[in-house]
């Protein structure tokens, strides 16, 4: 039996402190005033001070509130009762569903021995050709979507859920409008998706503590299920919130705050969640995709800045589309030449025409007179913009592929292209458009 204090020493905000030995970081505790009970966790220790964060907030709570301390750290039930379920982030069921007990498990333990990991091999499937062919998701990736707020990035999220070929989806909500918590468990539900998931969400109007708890809750279950062999995929959003509930609770210890008053130890906080992505070498993976919003749009801020030095890439989301120029990952030359033998070159040629495109509109803007080649390449930058770029667009890899030798077909002659003979071969359209003998180098004015 767990000794219970009655004397709180401080209150400030939503942290109380009090006197008690031989505790550890991060233990729960349960606090009882006269407002009723409320877990707390212990965020500092200072020799036998020990400062709790109160997860129903400490207003009420008087000097001679009772705290007992329950011995452990945050936990969280793992059964296959789980699936299609909703909690908070404090693990308590949201959906009005039964309270799971059985098979606890402690949250936010290490990470996996990298003895234990293989190389990523396998591409993860999303219907989405930004991704699947020019910068291609890979198992046990951890990968930000770095936005700005407006931009559809929850809808983003909510259309990998519905479409990533994985066995299960583990969503983690930080700071949500409770419009954007209904629209996604609408959404998995209304598609049938929610069978396969599992929601942690905590939204504006609760605890900040529960907030830092999320990604914790999300991973320690994604865990468990791939180590049952399964492809697991976990989506967190917005991790910008959670650093600036780290943020707050610093400032409320009076910490000596670092780069724009967040913790000196926010890199180290976002490495240990990102680095629990791993691909076990005979079990299943896990894929972390996180949004991440970008105060002003400014990719120094310190929450990019030190997301992108433990990511693997990043998916740059503007003005509804994912960025081609920006986004990248790092890992998809791990699996992209086994896809299909023109997946690289249908990639490359692309992008690099569509770059040529965004010189050819400034030369536009600029009042240049517009050559043969250029008309081809605003021909070619529309049909890109519309076909491959526009995030409603849900075709299958080898679909999107198809339709890119298409595009290409339409715009410009083969070797206008600069693309190898022997795959102009195998895939260029019969019926293309646009003729070789129609179109020479001489003819389209090309650079």
């Amino acid at each position: 039996m767990r000794k219970v204090y009655h004397r709180i020493e401080s209150v400030a905000g939503n942290v109380i402190s009090v006197k008690a030995p031989e505790v550890k970081y991060s233990e729960l505790a349960m606090v009882t005033s006269a407002r009723g009970e409320s877990l707390a966790q212990v965020i500092r220790l200072d020799r036998d001070m020990v400062y709790l964060q109160v997860f129903a907030g400490s207003r009420g709570i008087a000097t001679d509130a009772s705290v007992r301390f329950l011995g452990h750290e945050m936990q969280v039930s793992f059964s296959d009762n789980l699936l299609g379920r909703v909690f908070t982030g404090s693990g308590e069921p949201r959906d009005r569903g039964p309270t799971l007990t059985e098979n606890v498990i402690e949250i936010a333990g290490p990470s996996v021995n990298p003895a234990q990991r293989i190389i990523p091999r396998n591409m993860v499937r999303t219907g989405i050709p930004m991704i699947d062919v020019f910068n291609t998701l890979v198992e046990s990736q951890k990968l930000p979507i770095f936005s700005i707020a407006g931009e559809p990035y929850n809808p983003l999220l909510g259309r990998i859920a519905l479409q990533a070929e994985v066995d299960a989806i583990i969503l983690g909500g930080m700071g949500l409008k409770h419009d954007d918590y209904l629209y996604f468990r609408d959404r998995l539900d209304d598609e049938g998706a929610l069978a396969r998931s599992v929601m942690f969400i905590h939204t504006a109007a609760d605890p900040t503590v529960e907030c830092l708890m999320v990604p914790d809750l999300c991973l320690a279950v994604a865990e468990k299920f791939a180590l049952q062999d399964q492809r697991v995929l976990v989506l967190l959003t917005d991790m910008t919130n959670y650093c600036d509930a780290l943020k707050e609770v610093a400032i409320t210890m009076e910490q000596i705050p670092s780069n724009r008053g967040y913790p000196g130890d926010l890199y180290t906080q976002l490495a240990r969640r990102y680095e629990k992505a791993v691909d076990f070498e005979t079990a299943g993976s896990i894929t972390v995709l996180a949004a991440t919003t970008m105060p002003g749009d400014d990719v120094t801020h310190p929450i990019p800045d030190n997301t992108g030095y433990i990511t693997e890439g990043q998916f740059y989301l503007r003005n509804g589309r994912i960025e081609p120029f920006g986004s990248l990952s790092r890992l998809k030359q791990q699996v992209n030449g086994d896809t299909r033998d023109d997946h690289r070159t249908i990639m490359n040629t692309m992008i690099q025409l569509f770059a040529d495109y965004r010189e050819t509109l400034e030369k536009q803007s600029m009042g240049f007179r517009m050559s043969n080649w250029d008309s081809k390449l605003l021909k070619y930058g529309d049909r890109f913009e519309r076909e491959m770029m526009d995030l409603s667009v849900n075709i299958p890899l080898e679909q999107a592929l198809d339709r890119g030798w298409r595009i290409l077909a339409d715009c410009f002659a083969p070797e206008e292209t600069g693309i190898h003979s022997e795959l102009v071969e195998q895939f260029w359209p019969q019926d293309a458009a646009v003729e070789s003998s129609e179109r020479k180098f001489g003819d389209s004015t090309t650079p």
